[in-house]
């Protein structure tokens, strides 16, 4: 007889079965980030935002101490969600918050996909007891999360894995609701944010489209390419 899998971790991420939540992604908690390059940061946390929206996940987005510490979440983040809520919180755990837990259980997904700064604090704490308290599995987006150090991010990110939650790359996660290159109705936007947030990846999908599929560029008409004019002789 075959055996019947029952870990719910082997569940793949879809649309369906998550949620998302972005944790501090504020200016003064990101100048202490030394894992990761900031701008990149900036970059995986909105392309991991764009992600959400084109797939309809539920989102929390939640701060702390916004006016006497850390100042507004990224304007490009709020972008993307500019209806939502922004859950102000004191506690450096979100979980402490029951306007976050409130969020949680409303959007009614036992996964959650997490983003947030700083890696070792808000992640870290908000990961463990989301665990042990509220029975979710956490899904932690590496990339889109930064530490005070590179050790920090690493050891706080080993703490979590040995505590159980699964660690993710934000493109990782946009591919994995994505799923299957049929899904049509959201195959274009999915490539909207490839291009605009994939780096290397994004370049070749252009390079791809317009030179191997001859698709128009998307500043035709906007500018001149002139030949090159032969060197003197």
């Amino acid at each position: 007889m075959g055996i019947l899998m029952t870990n719910s971790k082997l569940e793949v991420l879809t649309p369906q079965n998550c949620q998302m939540i972005f944790i501090d992604q504020q200016p003064q908690m990101a100048f202490g980030v030394q894992s990761i390059d900031r701008q990149v940061l900036k970059n995986n946390v909105v392309g991991l935002a764009k992600a959400a929206k084109v797939f309809n996940i539920p989102t929390v987005i939640t701060t702390v101490e916004t006016e006497s510490f850390s100042g507004n979440t990224f304007p490009e983040l709020l972008d993307v969600f500019p209806e939502h809520d922004i859950l102000e919180r004191t506690s450096m755990n979100s979980w402490d918050d029951q306007k976050v837990r409130d969020a949680l259980a409303k959007n009614g997904k036992k996964k959650v996909v997490v983003s947030g700064l700083w890696t070792e604090v808000c992640n870290n704490t908000f990961a463990l007891c989301a665990m042990l308290e509220g029975d979710y599995e956490i899904y932690m987006v590496a990339d889109a999360s930064g530490g005070t150090s590179k050790e920090a991010h690493d050891y706080a990110m080993q703490r979590m894995i040995q505590a159980g939650v699964i660690p993710v790359t934000w493109q990782q996660v946009l591919l994995e609701w994505q799923r299957d290159w049929a899904h049509k109705e959201t195959y274009n936007a999915v490539m909207d944010i490839v291009k605009e947030h994939s780096g290397a990846y994004g370049m070749g999908v252009d390079y791809a489209y317009t030179m191997v599929h001859k698709a128009p560029s998307r500043a035709k008409g906007a500018h001149r390419t002139l030949a090159p004019v032969p060197a003197n002789k």
